[in-house]
């Protein structure tokens, strides 16, 4: 009984901390007017093998009623056709400039150094990174350039909307982006500290004052970095600027992960670059998640099949899954994602713990990763 009150009180807190993070997250607003002289930004696309999704991505980008801008793909040397299509769209289109990107160097992660290469080739006064798996509303520029003037963030990032096609995406993709890091990390209060605090950089977005980003030294900075965003908010909070994450799910669209396999490689990735930092942190993390967010649908079973007598434990133990189940609907409501990821979350949020525990196994072993067809590991130096 005292396991369980102690259960019940943890996931008060979670849901405490969640609300705050809902309440204080902003949205960009779709009335939103650019001053007069609107500054130049430049939207920025490192693409490797991304023919399935480059044109739709930069369609969007051209349809921005922003008054001032230019799109750079950098064709981080890819095997398929994203080159040529990208070349066949700035031929009709005098913002968009196609880079070829140079050979990957010794110790450097290829999206850090796809990225650092756009930068130097920019000429806006605001950068504006995105993936090439994205799609943006009309009025996204617009609306998140005048948070951004109005803010004056050194970085502003944020939760894009995540788009899924089949039943293992909408299972796993909600936990993975919005529902773990609403209910661990204290957004509310990173972004109301007096004193800087890194906040939550999320790679399919990231918007720089251009004299900021080469403040910190640009990608350069975490060139050897798998989970590059993460380490960039780091290091702008590291040398004084302020990291802002908005809610971007109204004008800002991503699909991550077109099949099974690129989902696990996904997954991996990041759960091995948590490792890669500290194995024993994510392992305690996945336990305390386990404790909280999947034993008390075991323990529910157990009490509505596994016992002929019910425990004084059950009344709690009922409140804990609807709790539970009742915020995973709320951050999918927030955020536009399926239901379905709520009512299974067990089996997502499993699938999240086995993730982490493959990740720290071959971190601990000195395996490698592959990502984009290339293979990270701690011989080649980049983490």
């Amino acid at each position: 009984m005292i396991y369980q009150i102690i259960i019940t009180a943890g996931l008060i807190i979670v849901a405490l901390n969640l609300f705050l993070n809902l309440k204080t997250l902003r949205r960009p607003k779709k009335d939103s007017k650019v001053p007069a002289e609107a500054p130049l930004v430049s939207m920025l696309v490192p693409a490797r093998n991304e023919e399935a999704n480059i044109e739709t991505c930069v369609k969007s980008l051209q349809k921005q009623d922003y008054p001032n801008f230019e799109i750079m793909v950098l064709d981080d040397n890819s095997k398929d056709r994203t080159a040529s299509i990208v070349r066949q769209m700035a031929a009709t289109d005098n913002r968009i400039k196609l880079l070829r990107g140079a050979p990957l160097p010794q110790g450097w992660a290829g999206k850090p150094f796809a990225c650092y290469q756009l930068a130097q080739n920019a000429n806006g006064s605001w950068l504006l990174f995105v993936d090439a798996d994205t799609t943006s509303a009309p009025h996204m520029l617009r609306s998140v350039m005048v948070q951004a003037l109005e803010m004056k963030p050194s970085l502003l990032s944020g939760f894009p909307r995540q788009l899924t096609n089949y039943l293992p995406q909408k299972i796993a993709i909600p936990i993975l982006m919005h529902f773990i890091i609403m209910a661990w990390i204290p957004l509310w209060w990173l972004h109301r500290s007096k004193k800087p605090k890194p906040s939550l950089a999320i790679g399919q977005f990231l918007l720089f004052p251009r004299d900021e980003y080469w403040r910190i030294g640009g990608h350069k900075a975490v060139k050897g970095k798998i989970l590059e965003d993460v380490w960039l908010g780091i290091e702008t909070s590291r040398h004084g600027g302020r990291h802002i994450a908005i809610d971007l799910s109204p004008v800002f669209f991503c699909n991550m992960y077109r099949s099974l396999k690129a989902m696990n490689e996904g997954a991996i990735k990041w759960m091995y670059s948590v490792a890669s930092l500290s194995a024993a942190a994510l392992v305690g993390l996945m336990v305390a998640g386990y404790v909280l967010f999947l034993a008390p649908f075991y323990w529910l079973w157990h009490e509505l099949f596994m016992v002929n007598t019910p425990t004084a434990a059950r009344p709690l133990i009922i409140f804990q899954v609807a709790l539970i189940i009742g915020l995973r609907l709320i951050v999918d409501l927030r955020f536009k994602n399926s239901p379905i990821s709520a009512w299974l979350h067990p089996i997502g949020f499993s699938y999240v713990v086995l993730s982490a525990l493959y990740s720290t196994i071959m971190q601990i072993m000195g395996k490698g990763i592959s990502w984009k067809e290339r293979i990270y590991d701690e011989g080649s130096g980049v983490k």
